[in-house]
């Protein structure tokens, strides 16, 4: 199958590369290089350095590569940049949307992978944790614009009949991450933790998240493959995590003796978020494979090579 991935050469969308070679797929890759990294390119891919806001470039794409699928990463990711430049948020998430889902119907593509988001779609959460039926309520314009983006794929299924899988991630780590977005604080403490310097811990440190290992992310990107999943999965291990526990389970893998300190919460911070995944494992048996403790042990192995 011809997969065109955006975002193929940030953290996830890479790691989703790696596997669809392996699986014997043609992959081509879009990334503008904005936060995604030449070195992460899979050598068998096509890579096209392009910005999915670049409707003329994508058309030409598309054209060239008899695409098959989309698999759509690329984004803004940055919660709080989204909050301070709603503008820009929109002008990527949304409008960079429309441009792939235009050309996808336009070109016939068969099915469309849509990386979307199970923290910030949800808001506060009302109870926990969250299935894919809990009210969408979401605080930044990151939410809203990955929910905008799932309103028109529903949208272009109606009218166009595009298939689409919405994948609602937790918060992704691993190997690769870079420090934007929540889950960043793995990427980020790896590095103060490896440097000996000490892990400063936003607020109280109680706020909870989901982590999921990037292996396990992927494997569902697998299945939306294999089994031409139709609809909308959170993508979590369903386990509550505070910053206070996960800096102490980071510390006590690195073996050092280091103290975090705590600098001052961050203005609308959600407190607590974490997604149930019982709907893609009761139809398609998906469930995470990898432990907290072994995730971490790999990311941080992986900083220290780097």
């Amino acid at each position: 199958m011809n997969i065109l991935i955006t975002g193929g050469a940030g953290f996830i969308g890479s790691h989703i590369s790696d596997r669809y070679v392996k699986e014997g797929h043609r992959i081509i890759v879009v990334d503008n290089l904005i936060t995604g990294k030449q070195k992460n390119l899979n050598p068998d891919a096509k890579f096209y350095k392009c910005d999915i806001r670049d409707k003329n470039t994508l058309e030409d794409i598309f054209r060239e590569n008899k695409i098959d699928c989309v698999n759509h990463h690329a984004a803004q990711m940055d919660v709080r940049r989204s909050v301070d430049d709603p503008i820009y948020d929109g002008d990527v998430n949304i409008l960079g949307s429309l441009n792939l889902l235009q050309l996808a119907v336009k070109h016939g593509i068969k099915r469309f992978i849509f990386a979307s988001t199970g923290g910030a779609v949800y808001g506060e959460q009302e109870y926990f944790p969250a299935d894919e039926k809990h009210r969408q309520n979401p605080l930044s314009p990151y939410g809203i614009s990955k929910l905008s983006v799932e309103k028109y794929l529903f949208f272009y299924k109606m009218t166009h009949n595009l298939d689409y899988t919405v994948l609602r991630y937790a918060n992704v780590y691993g190997p690769r991450q870079d420090p934007h977005g929540e889950a960043g604080v793995v990427a980020i403490f790896s590095r103060k933790i490896l440097k000996r310097e000490q892990p400063v811990i936003n607020g109280d440190g109680g706020q909870t998240r989901d982590y999921t290992f990037v292996e396990d992310v992927v494997e569902s990107n697998i299945l939306a493959i294999k089994n031409n999943l139709n609809g909308i999965y959170n993508i979590g291990t369903g386990i509550e995590t505070s910053v206070v526990e996960l800096c102490k389970i980071m510390l006590q893998i690195s073996g050092t003796n280091i103290k975090p300190i705590h600098g001052p919460a961050k203005q609308g911070e959600q407190r607590r978020s974490v997604i149930s995944s019982d709907k893609i494992k009761s139809e398609y048996g998906w469930s995470p494979k990898c432990s907290l403790k072994d995730g971490l042990s790999k990311t941080i192995s992986f900083f220290k090579t780097e």
